[in-house]
């Protein structure tokens, strides 16, 4: 969903009364809110590509390692745009059922480094 931006899909993939507790913001619940955030982060950041690097599933949970990148275009999170290539490591975790009812990521601090332009996660490009 996040790679081509497409909010069709979200209720195809999540619940109605889904809740996302991402650490870019506030505590998100239904279709709408989180809409609203996909607005918020593809306007800021472009070429979106989510790498999945590793999935641990036990139960009716689950959990990833994934590389997510792309260009820094416009302000987020009061930093002003860079037009970097920016990457970061984020983990969602989530309850395996379709359609989605509950999802957690966290991100790693280096993305809010790769926004101030530091040099550890950022590729000039």
């Amino acid at each position: 969903m996040w790679d081509k931006a497409d909010k069709g899909l979200i209720p195809k993939i999540f619940h109605p009364d889904f809740t996302f507790r991402g650490s870019l913001g506030p505590l998100l619940r239904r279709h709408e809110e989180f809409a609203g955030y996909v607005d918020v982060v593809t306007s800021a950041l472009s070429q979106h590509t989510s790498d999945i690097l590793g999935m641990v599933e036990e139960g009716n949970e689950a959990c990833a390692k994934l590389r997510y990148h792309e260009y820094h275009r416009a302000e987020l999170l009061g930093y002003q745009p860079t037009g970097r290539h920016v990457w970061w490591y984020g983990t969602p975790f989530f309850l395996r059922s379709m359609p989605i009812k509950y999802a957690i990521c966290g991100y790693s601090a280096a993305f809010t480094g790769s926004l101030k332009g530091s040099s550890s996660a950022i590729t000039e490009q």
